[in-house]
């Protein structure tokens, strides 16, 4: 039994029935009006009666659409009304749409100037890996809302080293720019887009794991001298990998005791910074502010990069973590953990020593200090008064006042 149906993103009313076993929608850019659903009623009851009868033919009702194809073999000839009012024969066909590999390379032709060279790498891995195998031969107007929801079920199966499946945020990034795709392929070539409706997956929520005071100067007494410099900046300023990575000797300030976030280092490239939030001056501490003396001597020569090899050259990103970083806390049997949180340890221990949380936040690169009340806080109840150990003062001190008032 057909229904009609309306349409939540459009507030317009389709047709949704069976034929020949296959479920067809139809849209319209009617607007769900009593007169307009009686009318569209109408016709799908001659629909529904001519498809028991055997003489339903797709063309006549909806010669603009796409299933014309699916029906083609049994329906070659359509017969439709000319201007003189004779009935004639003609084949009326969908227009071809491209296969999704060849729109898939119009589309990355078109936006590749907006990207960064990071995520034009990204994304020619998702097409090659992902994408392009399973829906590479396939018309952009014939992927179905299920090809696609059985194509993510399947990421979450795919052998990742040592793991079975994507995780969720994987997952997400390797769907967006297939969304992104095919809705613009369907406003181009104007057909229904089929990923209406489905939702991103959820991301698990992980606990940041800074370290204590305490484990920071354990590590950096015991961090190959070498790269001692290297750790004292990120565990004292929060850079992220690619910033402190990309870092040269023309954004430090000596004399103002600053530290200029301009540019990143991504996969041996320079590259702008995440975000707009994220181009910011960092103040030097104390020991930052040695540990780049010390550094200038090192590698000042160069000209160029803070931290690099002794030809100048850039930090091998992994090389670092598993030849340096990974090996000192096995040493020191401290808890694995990754570099990351040499930023989230920043911020907690700045936090803790009562800086102002909007200070912070722009050290950070944060756009507000929201982040630092729902991520950071925890570590530091009485500095946030999240604990409501300062009401409780509050209290004492109230009721000793008055107790002290009576007595006099």
């Amino acid at each position: 039994m057909g229904r009609i149906r309306f349409r939540n993103d459009t507030e317009f009313l389709f047709f949704d029935f069976r034929y020949e076993g296959i479920r067809c929608r139809e849209y319209t850019l009617l607007q769900d009006t009593p007169a307009n659903r009686k009318n569209m009623e109408k016709m799908l009851a001659r629909i529904e009666s001519e498809i028991k009868l055997g003489t339903f033919n797709y063309g006549r009702f909806f010669p603009n659409s796409l299933m014309i194809v699916k029906f083609a073999k049994k329906q070659e000839a359509i017969p439709v009304i000319t201007e003189t009012g004779f009935m004639a024969t003609t084949v009326v066909l969908a227009p071809a749409t491209p296969l999704f590999k060849d729109f898939c390379d119009e589309w990355y032709l078109e936006n590749e100037i907006r990207w960064k060279r990071s995520y034009r790498s990204t994304l020619n891995v998702t097409f090659n890996k992902y994408l392009r195998p399973v829906f590479g031969e396939k018309e952009v107007s014939r992927i179905t809302k299920g090809e696609i929801l059985k194509f993510r079920s399947s990421l979450a199966k795919v052998q990742n080293g040592t793991k079975e499946g994507l995780s969720p945020d994987r997952i997400n990034h390797i769907m967006t720019p297939l969304r992104m795709i095919l809705n613009e392929a369907a406003d181009r070539y104007n057909f229904n887009t089929p990923y209406i409706g489905i939702k991103q997956l959820k991301i698990p929520h992980s606990d940041i794991d800074p370290f204590n005071l305490d484990e920071v100067n354990l590590i950096l007494a015991n961090i190959r001298a070498d790269f001692r410099n290297y750790y004292v900046v990120r565990f004292l300023t929060g850079l992220r990998t690619a910033e402190i990575d990309g870092l040269q000797w023309k954004y430090v300030d000596f004399e103002k005791g600053l530290i200029s976030i301009r540019e990143t280092l991504v996969n041996g490239y320079f590259e702008t910074t995440k975000t707009a939030e994220s181009v910011r001056d960092i103040a030097m501490s104390k020991p930052v502010f040695d540990a780049l003396k010390i550094q200038l001597e090192l590698t000042g020569k160069h000209e160029g990069l803070v931290f690099c090899s002794n030809q100048g050259l850039s930090l091998n990103r992994r090389n670092v973590m598993n030849r340096v970083w990974y090996p000192i806390l096995r040493l020191l049997g401290l808890k694995k953990r990754k570099p990351y949180q040499t930023r989230h340890t920043t911020a907690t221990l700045w936090l803790a020593a009562g800086e102002n949380p909007e200070w912070i936040a722009r050290q950070m690169g944060h756009s507000n200090t929201r982040m630092l009340f729902t991520v950071y806080s925890r570590y530091v109840p009485n500095l946030t008064r999240m604990d409501g150990s300062a009401f409780e003062r509050l209290l004492i001190s109230h009721g000793n006042q008055e107790a002290h008032d009576e007595t006099e």
